[in-house]
């Protein structure tokens, strides 16, 4: 059974891309661009991994991930952080947050592969 990952992005060109790096890896992907809607994907489309940006409007990939691993429904499913803030404190930060890893964008497909490879 393929590992279904959700890619959640608010630039639907960023999802797909993903998407597309994800199927082309033998995986199945959901895309979502509406961070308040991650709660609902989740439940509807059971993940196995989380593709989280940082940088969107309304609720950050930060606040997200805090959000998600405070919330025993949903504290077991890996969140990747994928970002283009790139700092060694952004890193520690989501690691604070509970993020599983973290991806600086631009990130190549293997990178992104790779580090899916570890949680699906």
């Amino acid at each position: 059974m393929l590992k279904k990952v959700l890619v959640v992005d608010d630039s639907v060109a960023a999802v797909k891309m993903m998407q597309g790096i994800l199927e082309q890896g033998g995986y199945l992907s959901v895309g979502l661009s509406d961070p308040l809607r991650i709660e609902e994907a989740i439940t509807t489309e059971h993940p196995g991994v989380i593709l989280l940006d940082v940088v969107m409007p309304q609720r950050n990939g930060f606040q997200i991930c805090r959000d998600l691993k405070g919330n025993a429904l949903y504290d077991g499913i890996p969140v990747i952080l994928v970002s283009s803030k790139n700092s060694t404190s952004d890193k520690f930060w989501g690691q604070q947050q509970g993020a599983d890893a973290y991806i600086a964008k631009p990130f190549t497909p293997e990178e992104l592969l790779e580090t899916v490879r570890k949680f699906a």
